[in-house]
């Protein structure tokens, strides 16, 4: 566990700098920032970050000396007069719980003295922001920051993804008249995905809005075009097209473009690209209704449908995430027992 920990905060001259130590020290991975004046508005800046952009980042106040007398782990002050990180870097990485200590212009000499570690980023007069933000990337402890905001990286432009939540998306379920055999489908399709989702790196929030959304477009119609409609409805809703694919991808396990050309279906792409939309696309493929069953039968449905030629591709996007994901059919297969919606 990492704390930050900062002195010397003064609410009526360093809204900005505070503020600015604690966004980097949440965005590199640190668990805590305590802080040493009480300030409501920095509590709630925090908070707010934290809620849209995810983690369990904290954000306490009490007076120095206390909180450092207090904790038990190894405690590193950041000054330019103190040892060059690259000789203790290496030991700093083995230790568990660190709290980090960041002054401002002067820092009493006791927090010299009760600190284990006076760590200079560099020997020169710097920023106490960058000095933090050096040391806890040089540490290299990540955290998973993922909220209900994603910053899609682009080389020119501004891009955010907004995730609806679960609540919001069964608000637009009965929206659009969902019912209740399509909504028990759509909450089972998710549980199985981010029961699959457990054993690899996929976006837990991203997993869940894809798949209580994906079947949005029965609503519609329950053809083949159900896909189609669904990924219109979200783009009317203003959902990105990172949510909207969930609808158009999950459709026949990812349709080839030779098969939906063949079913007269938009020209578009219904292949499962990321890992959360192959996710989906498996969790839904496994359900009969709201039942997980084996691959097999489904497989075997497939054939009756005419659509034998989509069942090896259907079968390798099982495999390949069975292994990617380490689930096993037999735990997702429990859900079944967990009937209550």
């Amino acid at each position: 566990m990492i704390t930050v920990l900062r002195i010397g905060h003064r609410p009526e001259r360093d809204k900005r700098i505070t503020t600015h130590v604690a966004l980097v020290s949440r965005a590199f991975g640190a668990d805590k920032i305590i802080v040493d004046r009480q300030d409501d508005k920095l509590t709630r800046t925090v908070n707010n970050v934290t809620r849209k952009f995810g983690g369990d980042f904290e954000i306490e106040f009490g007076g120095y000396r206390e909180q450092i007398k207090k904790f038990k782990g190894t405690k590193v002050h950041l000054t330019m007069y103190g040892i060059p990180l690259e000789k203790r870097i290496n030991e700093l990485r083995k230790a568990e719980d660190i709290m980090v200590i960041v002054g401002s212009e002067k820092v009493p000499r006791e927090v010299y003295e009760l600190a284990d570690f006076n760590i200079a980023v560099r020997n020169q007069p710097h920023s106490e922001v960058s000095a933090l933000s050096i040391f806890l990337d040089r540490l290299g402890r990540k955290k998973d920051l993922r909220g209900e905001l994603r910053i899609i990286p682009e080389e020119r432009g501004k891009r955010v993804l907004r995730i609806p939540g679960r609540d919001e998306c069964l608000a637009l379920l009965d929206k659009y008249g969902a019912d209740e055999r399509l909504k028990r489908h759509s909450i089972m399709c998710s549980r199985v995905a981010l029961k699959m989702g457990e054993g690899c790196d996929a976006d837990r929030r991203l997993l869940e809005a894809g798949a209580l959304l994906h079947d949005i477009g029965r609503t519609v119609t329950h053809s083949i075009f159900h896909g189609v409609e669904g990924y219109k409805i979200l783009k009317r809703e203003g959902m990105d097209e990172i949510i909207a694919r969930f609808c158009s991808t999950h459709v026949g396990a990812g349709l080839l473009k030779s098969t939906a050309r063949k079913l007269k279906l938009p020209d578009q792409d219904y292949i499962p690209r990321t890992l959360e939309e192959k996710i989906v696309c498996n969790s839904d493929t496994l359900l009969k209704g709201d039942r997980v069953v084996v691959i097999d039968e489904i497989a075997e449905d497939y054939r009756q449908k005419g659509l034998a030629s989509e069942v090896p591709r259907l079968k390798s996007l099982y495999s390949r995430l069975e292994r990617r994901c380490k689930f096993r059919i037999e735990d997702l297969m429990k859900l079944n027992e967990q009937q209550q919606f």
